[in-house]
């Protein structure tokens, strides 16, 4: 054990740096949803559990669209490892490039969703109030798609604090624009619900337009423009972002895909129930977004020493994004048992969605380590541009497991909230699992990652 120690401790100082200013840039996404969610509980419980369908109906879009992005992280990282200013500059331009397109398509997708919504058997009030809340969201997935092609082109050369300071800023401003649009302040309009949607399409424009003005102006990145030459996509280099990003974005999507069911299946038992799964998730979504960014430091670490040709140090980051990710949801889930009838009352002081929101975050409180374990693990996997077994796992451990255990002890058993949250506890433990194996195995002394140019022929 102290060898272990000895040996991944070197990469814990240089992981904590890369990952804090992916955190906080991370949670940017998730504040959106906080903010909105804290506003909107203050006008009712059935805007509350409109904004939990909505969020929950738009956000497979949203994790689908950065998921695919996120594959050139690795790509960005192994080239920066060998120096190779062609590829990067290769890169730059497709990223951006696809994740725009992909950003038009989720963006046209997000509009047929509002009438699709009173097929999920949700109150028809609540989905009366989601659906054009739901049609001003999906619009802000295209300037979000911009942010991220830029955004992670600059975080897989290392460039994290950026992205952090540009979604703190845009934060800012959606929370200023949601309390003067949702309640009427400052001379605004009273929208109610309407207002933290239009909020959050403001902010994200905003998000994109920074984003791209740093990586397009910044000196620091001048050769990498210059490496640009002229900006159109690459059809090789396309494929291999979409050959990578996919997988990633599908399996974050089987994920996600299955809190949204659950969000669905919780809205049968009625909107007072509904509203305290969304304060739940709610927070426990600050915590993962938190080992996200922790995994999205694994995969940087991880891709720039496996490209540089040194596989062994590169299992080490591994672990060490591990040993993080551990400590900080341990901590967090005593966090959540501590502070699970305090924290609810930020959403709402409906007595009931206290209570309900109370007896969630003790079952959020045990899936903590599991979650943080899986995206550490996935990430640590993308380093090695391992996208496509994961995927597998996922869609395995959410779908076949998760979702229907999680109906039999809700609904069957009659459980409820309870039941459906347990089944999910039991899917993230056993891709946590899974993963940890496969990231041993893949980075056992002798064992061979191929390179991008040895795996693929173009």
């Amino acid at each position: 054990m102290g060898k272990t120690f000895e040996n991944i401790r070197p990469h814990l100082r240089p992981t904590v740096l890369l990952a804090y200013p992916v955190v906080l840039s991370q949670l940017g996404h998730i504040s959106v949803s906080f903010v909105d969610s804290v506003l909107v509980g203050r006008t009712g419980t059935v805007p509350l559990a409109a904004v939990s369908l909505g969020v929950s109906s738009t956000t497979v879009l949203m994790i689908l669209g950065i998921g695919l992005s996120m594959g050139s992280v690795p790509l960005v990282a192994a080239a920066h490892g060998r120096r190779d200013l062609p590829d990067l500059g290769r890169l730059l331009a497709s990223s951006v490039w696809l994740c725009t397109l992909a950003g038009l398509v989720l963006a046209g997708v997000g509009q047929v969703v509002p009438s699709l919504l009173h097929y999920l058997g949700q109150s028809p009030e609540v989905v009366t109030m989601a659906a054009p809340w739901v049609r001003v969201i999906s619009w802000s997935l295209l300037p979000l798609m911009v942010f991220q092609g830029f955004r992670e082109f600059a975080e897989g050369l290392g460039l994290t604090r950026q992205a952090m300071w540009l979604s703190v800023l845009a934060n800012v401003v959606n929370a200023a624009l949601c309390y003067a649009l949702v309640f009427g302040h400052w001379g605004a309009p009273a929208m109610g619900l309407m207002g933290s949607a239009w909020a959050t399409l403001a902010a994200r424009i905003l998000m994109a337009g920074l984003m791209a003005g740093y990586v397009l102006l910044a000196q620091r990145l001048h050769e990498y423009r210059a490496a640009v030459g002229r900006w159109l996509p690459d059809a090789a280099t396309l494929r291999r972002l979409f050959d990578l990003g996919a997988p990633i974005g599908v399996q974050m999507a089987f994920e996600v895909g299955a809190f949204a069911a659950s969000a669905i299946m919780i809205g049968w038992l009625g909107a007072t129930t509904l509203a305290a799964h969304q304060v739940a998730i709610n927070l426990a979504s600050f915590t993962y977004m938190a080992a996200s960014g922790i995994a999205a430091a694994a995969t940087i670490r991880v891709g720039n020493l496996q490209g540089s040709g040194h596989l062994a140090e590169a299992r080490q980051a591994g672990f060490a994004a591990y040993g993080l990710a551990f400590a900080f949801m341990g901590t967090m889930g005593l966090l959540f048992v501590a502070t699970r009838q305090v924290a609810p009352l930020l959403y709402s002081h409906d007595p009931a969605v206290v209570a309900q929101a109370a007896t969630l975050l003790l079952i959020a409180a045990l899936f903590q380590v599991s979650d943080g374990l899986q995206v550490v693990g996935l990430g640590a996997l993308r380093g090695l541009e391992d996208v496509k077994v994961p995927s597998v796992v996922a869609l395995l451990a959410y779908w076949a497991v998760a979702l229907p255990l999680g109906y039999v002890l809700g609904f069957r058993l009659h459980w409820g909230a309870p039941g459906v949250w347990v089944g999910l506890l039991l899917g993230l433990t056993i891709v946590a699992g899974v993963l940890l194996l496969r990231f041993r195995r893949e980075t056992a002394p002798g064992a061979v990652v191929p390179t991008p140019e040895s795996e693929r022929v173009y």
